[in-house]
């Protein structure tokens, strides 16, 4: 049987106890019936998981032993930022789950000229720390050790100037009638996809001055959500680790 897969958010020592957070612990009682003595997997991103029991059940609030870890490396070779426009509704969350799940390492959300959403300073983090919860959820259920890093939105001019990267730069652009695709990738890249109508011209110009290269996934003009994980897909089929066999 499948054992649960509980993040930790912080170091975790063999014989030692944890309090498990409030989400967790209020999913193990009331949704999984956990019980004293159940066995769990435990992680804190840190590369190893350590096979754990709960230990007490108290209403809502649950503890948990912790026992030998172990290194456990399921990270693709390739190391891939996303920088994915921010889509309105709850799609970034799909995005993120997805994204964890084919092995992303870095999120970077930006809002364009031409994104719905709007977001301050204050909701801008707020976004960042729900969505960091989704990476851990996802995790959680993929069987990643490490979690991905998830930025806060910012404006995508300000990335774009502020950013500075050696491996190759990718952008998505459906109109492009180039496919400037990279033949082999030295185990890293960075790829950026659009809000809802695209990049604005000046956007593409930015793009080109901090030497991202266009791309195209085909002749079809993809969803913001399928185009970011269509993109991650070709990008660990062709050279990460998402391989038949």
């Amino acid at each position: 049987m499948r054992l649960t897969r509980v993040h930790v958010a912080q170091a975790l020592t063999p014989g030692s106890i944890v309090e498990l957070s409030p989400d967790t612990a209020s999913h193990l009682a009331k949704v999984l019936r956990a019980r004293a003595g159940d066995e769990l997997i435990l992680f804190s991103g840190d590369g190893r998981e350590f096979l754990g029991a709960v230990e007490t059940v108290r209403g809502s609030r649950v503890t948990a032993s912790i026992g030998n870890g172990a290194e456990v490396d399921r990270e693709s070779p390739l190391a891939v930022t996303l920088v994915q426009c921010v889509p309105r509704g709850d799609r970034m969350d799909f995005i993120v789950q997805k994204a964890t799940e084919l092995g992303v390492t870095r999120i970077v959300p930006v809002l364009s000229q031409r994104s719905v959403v709007r977001l301050d300073a204050a909701q801008a983090e707020s976004k960042a720390v729900h969505w960091r919860a989704v990476a851990v959820n996802a995790c959680e259920q993929c069987g990643r050790n490490r979690v991905p890093l998830i930025e806060a939105p910012t404006a995508l001019i300000g990335y774009l100037g502020s950013s500075t990267g050696t491996s190759p730069r990718l952008v998505l652009e459906p109109g492009s009638e180039s496919h400037d695709a990279p033949t082999e990738l030295d185990g890293a890249a960075e790829i950026a996809v659009g809000p809802e109508g695209g990049f604005a011209p000046e956007e593409l110009e930015a793009f080109r001055i901090a030497h991202f290269a266009r791309v195209r996934l085909g002749p079809r003009i993809l969803r913001t959500e399928t185009a970011a994980i269509a993109a991650l897909t070709w990008l660990q089929t062709r050279f990460g680790d998402l391989r038949a066999g």
